[in-house]
């Protein structure tokens, strides 16, 4: 018997590799997790949160004599929906993504359900691409959660109108949205590389907690060397360097500069990682 004859027979009638554990399937999954929902609450309820502190405090900025663009929270509703981004990028919207890409596989050998999945048989690539995908998914969907909700939340409040810019300037509404947009998708790519370290520590330990804690912890640990001076360049190769090179996109005139180099360097950071993730677990052991 020849090796092709062989490897056929070792194959069941019917199968397909690509078409094991759809992506649909596991997003369906993942959506239904209490984390899921608990972290789509906090997201949900964060503008009212930051609505009643304004009602109750007297508004942004009360007793502070430098302008901001905290200062601008009560102009109008796009103002509303910029300073929650503002509020959350440098840490809430951390957690999300830490939380969706690092919990994604060591929850599976957690509750030792990894194994059986491979043996189903969904091959090793196909089930990390298929949990990589929804977890880059709902990251992005808590990213646009928030500023909608805050966007509705803060137009009700406050009316539409133009994004009042803290230098006296102004944006016109449709260019307010398209300016959150850009806002938007360049936060979350500035995530790739905590999405990608949480994946790539999901794929090492079987502890999910070890994994989103891990992400979380490095991530702020990158932040806090920013803030360290003394390292003068060096603070360029760190993807914290340009997590609020965002804040170009909410002037007057867009200047692209600093977001295209934070792009850059994530998006590279993010490949390296996601590779180690996809090559580590490949030759892993999986006994969970």
């Amino acid at each position: 018997m020849s090796s092709t004859t062989t490897e056929r027979a070792e194959v069941a009638d019917g199968y397909r590799a690509g078409r094991t554990l759809p992506i649909r399937v596991e997003l369906v999954r993942q959506l239904k997790r209490r984390r899921t929902l608990v972290m789509g609450g906090i997201l949900f309820a964060l503008p009212f949160v930051l609505l009643i502190a304004f009602q109750v405090g007297g508004g942004p900025g009360s007793g502070n004599n430098q302008a901001g663009l905290m200062d601008t929270a009560t102009l109008s509703g796009a103002n509303f929906a910029a300073v929650n981004l503002f509020a959350s990028a440098g840490f809430l919207l951390v957690v999300p993504v830490a939380l969706f890409c690092g919990d994604t596989v060591a929850s599976e050998a957690s509750w030792s359900s990894l194994r059986y999945l491979l043996a189903a048989p969904v091959p090793r690539a196909r089930l990390l691409w298929s949990k990589l995908v929804v977890g880059l998914t709902l990251s992005l969907a808590a990213m646009i959660l928030l500023p909608l909700v805050a966007l509705a939340v803060g137009t009700a409040a406050y009316g539409w109108g133009p994004l009042q810019l803290p230098t006296g300037d102004s944006l016109a509404p449709g260019t307010a949205a398209q300016r959150l947009l850009i806002t938007v998708a360049y936060i979350f790519i500035s995530q790739l590389v905590t999405a990608a370290l949480a994946f790539w520590l999901s794929t090492r330990t079987d502890a999910p907690l070890g994994a989103v804690g891990g992400a979380v912890g490095l991530t702020i640990i990158g932040n806090v060397l920013d803030e360290v001076t003394a390292l003068g360049d060096w603070r360029d190769f760190l993807p914290a360097h340009w997590q609020y090179a965002w804040l170009d996109a909410v002037r007057p005139q867009l200047d692209w500069s600093d977001m295209i180099q934070g792009t850059s360097l994530s998006i590279t950071y993010a490949v390296v990682l996601f590779a180690l993730a996809f090559r580590g677990f490949a030759r892993k052991d999986v006994v969970s």
